[in-house]
């Protein structure tokens, strides 16, 4: 579903990493550049015999060293597990402000609480750079940050140059003054099978065994056929053949395997072989669905992103929208009429989110503005499309602030 009325462009955004890359934005405005890693994907100096990353200097004695860490198509969880190996510490020693997408090319702070100079300055990876640019006391933090600058190119798309223009230039003002709406994208339901939220779902519910067998078992013929058959054999509750068919990057899907496999149905404490900043997204992933859901019913009656009878609104007078949690302030009225909708058509309530088998997965709650601002969008480029024969492909900019989606916006440039 779509907010806005322009006319899309279609085609297609990430059919290669460096068609999407992220440079994040600090609280204080600096932003996390990227420069090492060209469109193959490789990073400048790597191959460089001898070289070494340079430590800036710490008179003060300070304790924590901040990093730009930039990534190439590399899973964030696994870089800073990539990091803290090759550094031999804890990975809880690394702190980071906010993932970002795997398939792509990213830029964000790090910090280090006392690193090993020496082994630092050897590190090396073809798929992560690492620089030091100063010391801090101050580590940093999950949400540290102020927004997210996305460059994206749009492949195969089937028009002529004029038109591309035009309409990609009818939608730059429509959003500009009408905003969009704040969909999260596809990656907050975990990517390619979206699974994270129906497990949420099922979390919430106080089923777990449907959680665990859900995560496990759901196919949707997107993966490989070791993988595939994998979850075949999970769902018919052959664990100890599933665990040894899932291909060993699987390591999630192994540890829960292995728990059962020792200790039988024991599904609450599978749940808990999960890193706990994962197993913590199911609850978050299924708020965000309701959310989801909410506003899509108040498109569907015609409401658009403007105010209705009832409405949440912050200090601004922006509009917000619920995440349910057992402690959430429900809209009034009309507004609140589509939230009880929404609720009742999944089959939950808001106490449903004291979750009383795994306490650590309950939320309280939390709201988020209906329209997201894009700000700064521009089109940066028009041309031939080199892997598409035919057809062109269109480079954009924006700047989004913190916990808001690129692949929403896009979603609403491309409508196909």
């Amino acid at each position: 579903m779509h907010s806005t009325k322009s006319t899309g462009i279609s085609g297609r955004i990430k059919q290669r990493i460096a068609d999407f890359q992220v440079e994040e934005v600090a609280p204080k405005g600096e932003v996390c550049k990227i420069s090492a890693f060209n469109a193959d994907g490789k990073i400048a100096g790597f191959s460089e015999a001898g070289s070494k990353i340079a430590i800036p200097t710490n008179p003060e004695g300070k304790e924590i060293l901040i990093c730009e860490l930039e990534k190439f198509n590399y899973d964030l969880n696994m870089a800073v597990r990539f990091v803290s190996h090759y550094l031999q510490f804890s990975r809880t020693r690394i702190g980071y402000a906010g993932l970002k997408d795997k398939r792509a090319i990213t830029c964000q702070r790090i910090s280090i609480w006392k690193p090993d100079l020496q082994k630092l300055e050897n590190f090396k990876s073809k798929f992560i750079d690492l620089r030091p640019i100063e010391w801090s006391n101050e580590r940093i933090e999950i949400g540290r940050l102020k927004a997210n600058r996305f460059i994206i190119t749009v492949r195969g798309i089937g028009l002529d140059d004029k038109e591309c223009r035009e309409r990609i230039g009818e939608f730059a003002e429509e959003i500009s003054a009408n905003g969009i709406a704040n969909f999260f994208g596809e990656q907050r339901f975990g990517g390619i099978r979206e699974v994270t939220h129906l497990v949420g779902k099922e979390v919430v519910k106080g089923d777990l065994k449907n959680a665990v067998m859900l995560y496990l078992g759901l196919s949707n013929g997107r993966e490989s056929p070791e993988a595939e058959n994998a979850r075949a054999l999970a769902r018919e509750g052959k664990f100890a053949e599933a665990l040894a068919a899932f291909p060993m990057e699987y390591r999630f899907e192994k540890s829960m395997l292995n728990h059962l496999v020792k200790f039988g149905n024991d599904f609450a404490n599978a749940i808990g072989k999960l890193p706990k900043a994962m197993r913590y997204l199911f609850t978050h992933a299924y708020q965000s669905h309701l959310y989801n859901r909410i506003i899509e019913e108040r498109l569907n009656q015609g409401f658009g992103l403007g105010e209705i009878e009832g409405d949440l609104k912050d200090d601004e007078g922006n509009v917000l929208i619920p995440l349910i949690g057992f402690e959430s302030e429900l809209p009034t009225g009309k507004a609140g009429e589509i939230v009880q909708k929404i609720l009742d058509d999944e089959g939950v309530k808001k106490e449903d989110f004291k979750v009383k088998q795994m306490p650590e997965l309950s939320s309280k709650g939390a709201a988020k503005k209906l329209r997201l601002d894009v700000k700064n969008f521009a089109l940066l480029e028009i041309s031939k499309d080199e892997f598409n024969e035919g057809m062109l492909k269109a480079t954009v900019s924006f700047e989004l602030d913190k916990g808001n989606y690129a692949t929403t916006v896009m979603e609403e440039l491309l409508k196909g």
